[in-house]
């Protein structure tokens, strides 16, 4: 009889550590923005917007961290490729070349992905990165 498969999954508490740590790097260099956290599918687990941040970063960051998921890479790492000349790139479904979206890996396996806009694409590169160290 087949076997089923045993994955870690994200929770929400773990996506609030997240996005608290997150939030504390955006605060302490004074940036606005939104923070979102999604599973392996690409749903959303958790959202926060900071006082002030443009709307439309509410969409920006869930679609930074789809991506980060769907490709299972960093979005600067798209982003890079499309500086580099391969535009094409950005005809790829769901891709969004710009930093500020990275994958949550844990033990080898994908669990979701944190997105941040608001800033400027380093700046948010930055943020996301300050919520993956709250894993460990």
């Amino acid at each position: 009889m087949a076997q089923f498969a045993t994955k870690k999954a994200l929770t929400l508490e773990l996506a609030k550590q997240m996005a608290a740590a997150a939030q504390e790097e955006a605060r302490k260099n004074q940036w606005t923005v939104v923070i979102c956290v999604v599973d392996d599918g690409g749903h959303l687990v958790y959202l926060e917007r900071m006082d002030g941040t443009q709307i439309a970063s509410v969409i920006i960051a869930q679609e930074k961290a789809r991506s980060a998921i769907s490709f299972k890479r960093p979005t600067k790492a798209l982003e890079d490729v499309v500086t580099g000349g391969r535009t094409v790139v950005m005809k790829l479904a769901g891709a969004v070349p710009v930093e500020g979206g990275v994958p949550i890996v844990v033990d080898g396996q994908f669990l979701g992905a944190i997105g941040v806009s608001g800033a400027t694409s380093p700046q948010d590169g930055q943020i996301a990165a300050a919520g993956l160290r709250a894993l460990g």
